[in-house]
């Protein structure tokens, strides 16, 4: 007799069914929770950010003079006992921290306790701890903004710093405004990331950190983020406003406390009680010798022009991001979504159109005076481009944007992306293989300079990259050019007698804060052992200024050790200033680069 069947299973209704249970302890249970939280792992954030910033560590060439003149020299001064020095660190004007100096000098003063030391592996050995220190804040900014919007913002905010050549400048500069775009990811993290009870104390506080050690005018990024506490504070009960302004206090309580510190550290330098932060804006704004502007004025368009450069398409989603935002909300409004929510996501945007409206206005511009707000700049760009996508995903069928195939939008979106990265990076190597030459012509000081040599610039002397590249005991000199402003003295190097860094307090001889040229900065050419100078061979039909001969023409007096190629970006063609352009035959003339040549020379005896 055949068995009998059994009977087929029958399978269990929707509300009988029985989930598997996962210990929310279990290694693949908290991945998942991670995953679900901010998309990529923490740690995988964090080394997209340190890779993006040990290149410009390593490739990134200074800018700007005054991270040489007012932030190296005074750090080699510190480490090595002589260096150049600017009116800002006369005893008379004091309005540069030495607070700050000293930090960065107790860093770079480690690689010499390491194997093979030297200034120039001190260099970039500071340089690697900006990059490790840059990752690590932004990663705890792109964190809260997983945790606050959404991952998908967060991974259009990673992407959006690190191909843009705003990050690779700004990351590992030796500026205090890159010192306060650190701090201004660290107290947007604090303001931002409510898990865990509201932060505002310590968004305060390192938003005080960037302004008081960094630059003090980048505190003012935190005033829509402490508005926001007080309005909610203002309507919500008794308990909840005491609870409010305790935070408060608390932030304003350890910033006075951090003024009182640098105060203390600058007054041991200087020998008399200063507030840099305050000598910082008294002289910025209440100047009576002509201030900033003594150093250039540029038009309102400056920073717009400046910021399409360096972020391209993420600035001008930055720029329309809050009428995107405003125009989701009208429109395409969540179901669930609660007015703080939406008051909160208008906070996060405020500070990027607050900072650029300010520094429109003022006519005294500096690529550098951005840095602070790359972060937000980021954020705003992100949440445009979320909203965007959003519209984009989701429009209606009967729309012409809804029959277009998923597919053909993920390409579009794509290939968007891919595009922004390629101008990006082609931005990033036009910098380096254009402009790298200044820091790179020195390495054979180290085998045909002598102890007490001298290294002579004259116009170039905005391109002297730093004491660091100079073998111990070589000085750099100036001779006269066209240049009629205040070039750097040098710090005193007087030791008996005069304590600790001496030239820290001593008074000064020629510095002036009215940039009026002072004689006794010049040497004579005699004296100088090597000189640095910009050759430009296709300016040949231009008469050259009496101050500004041709060395490295003159072949009788001076001997090439050193020559690299360097952009001569007043013939160069913008588009190929402002991109890499290849060198290839079957680019137009009226395309290419057009390349002049950075040399060191060695005086004939």
């Amino acid at each position: 007799m055949a068995p009998k069947a059994k009977p087929a299973a029958q399978k269990p209704a929707p509300d009988q069914e029985k989930k598997e249970f996962i210990h929310p302890s279990a290694k693949h249970a908290r991945k998942q929770a991670i995953k679900d939280a901010f998309a990529i792992q923490p740690i995988s954030a964090f080394y997209f950010f340190l890779t993006a910033n040990v290149v410009a560590a390593l490739f990134s060439p200074i800018q700007d003079c005054d991270e040489t003149f007012n932030y190296w020299e005074p750090t080699h001064y510190l480490s090595h006992g002589y260096g150049l020095q600017t009116w800002e660190y006369s005893p008379e004007f004091s309005i540069r921290s030495w607070f700050y100096i000293a930090i960065h000098a107790l860093i770079a003063n480690i690689r010499r306790l390491l194997p093979h030391s030297s200034k120039v592996a001190e260099f970039y050995f500071l340089r690697y701890a900006f990059a490790i220190g840059c990752a690590f804040c932004q990663t705890l900014m792109w964190r809260s903004i997983c945790l606050a919007l959404s991952p998908r913002v967060g991974i259009f905010f990673l992407v959006a710093t690190i191909f843009s050549p705003g990050n690779f400048h700004a990351s590992t500069a030796y500026l205090p405004s890159s010192f306060a775009m650190y701090m201004s990811c660290l107290g947007a993290a604090a303001f931002m990331n409510w898990r865990g009870g509201i932060k505002t104390s310590m968004g305060i506080f390192w938003f005080a950190v960037g302004g008081v050690l960094g630059w003090p005018f980048a505190a003012a990024l935190c005033a829509p983020f402490v508005a926001e506490e007080i309005f909610f504070a203002a309507v919500s009960d008794q308990d909840r406003m005491f609870e409010s302004a305790l935070r408060i206090f608390r932030g304003v309580t350890a910033a006075v406390l951090l003024v009182g510190l640098d105060a203390a550290i600058n007054t041991f330098f200087y020998r008399k009680v200063e507030f840099v932060s305050w000598n910082i804006i008294k002289y910025n704004i209440f100047s009576e010798t002509g201030g900033p502007d003594l150093y250039g004025t540029e038009p309102w368009t400056f920073y717009f022009k400046n910021l399409l450069l360096n972020f391209n398409v993420w600035f001008i989603l930055a720029l329309v991001s809050l009428p995107l935002f405003l125009l989701q909300k009208l429109f395409l409004r969540s179901a669930g979504e609660t007015f703080q929510s939406g008051l909160r996501t208008f906070v996060f945007l405020t500070p990027f159109y607050m900072w650029l409206a300010i520094f429109t206005l003022q006519p005294h511009k500096e690529e550098r005076f951005m840095y602070p707000v790359y972060p937000f700049l980021a954020l705003n760009a992100a949440l445009a481009f979320h909203s965007f996508l959003t519209f984009f995903g989701n429009a209606s069928p009967k729309t012409l944007v809804g029959k277009i195939p998923a597919k053909l939008k993920l390409a579009v979106v794509g290939l968007g992306l891919l595009a922004s990265a390629t101008v990006g990076l082609a931005r990033i190597w036009g910098m380096y293989s254009g402009y790298h030459a200044p820091l790179s012509i020195y390495d054979p000081l180290f085998e045909v300079g002598g102890r007490g040599d001298t290294v002579c610039f004259g116009k170039d002397w905005y391109r002297f990259p730093t004491s660091y590249f100079l073998p111990k005991d070589m000085h750099a000199k100036f001779v006269r050019s066209e240049f009629r402003g205040l070039l750097p003295g040098e710090f005193s190097e007087a030791k008996t007698g005069f304590g600790f860094f001496g030239g820290t307090w001593l008074p000064t001889i020629g510095l002036n804060n009215r940039n009026e040229e002072d004689m006794g900065k010049y040497v004579d050419l005699r004296m100088c052992v090597f000189m640095v100078d910009t050759q430009f061979p296709e300016r040949n039909d231009e008469e050259l200024p009496p101050n500004e001969p041709d060395y490295a023409k003159n072949a009788e007096r001076w001997e090439e050790v050193k020559c690299l190629p360097f952009l001569d970006a007043e013939r160069t063609p913008f588009l190929a200033r402002a991109l890499w352009v290849p060198d290839w035959e079957v680019i137009p003339e009226r395309f290419r680069r057009r390349w002049g040549r950075h040399c060191l020379l060695r005086q004939k005896k």
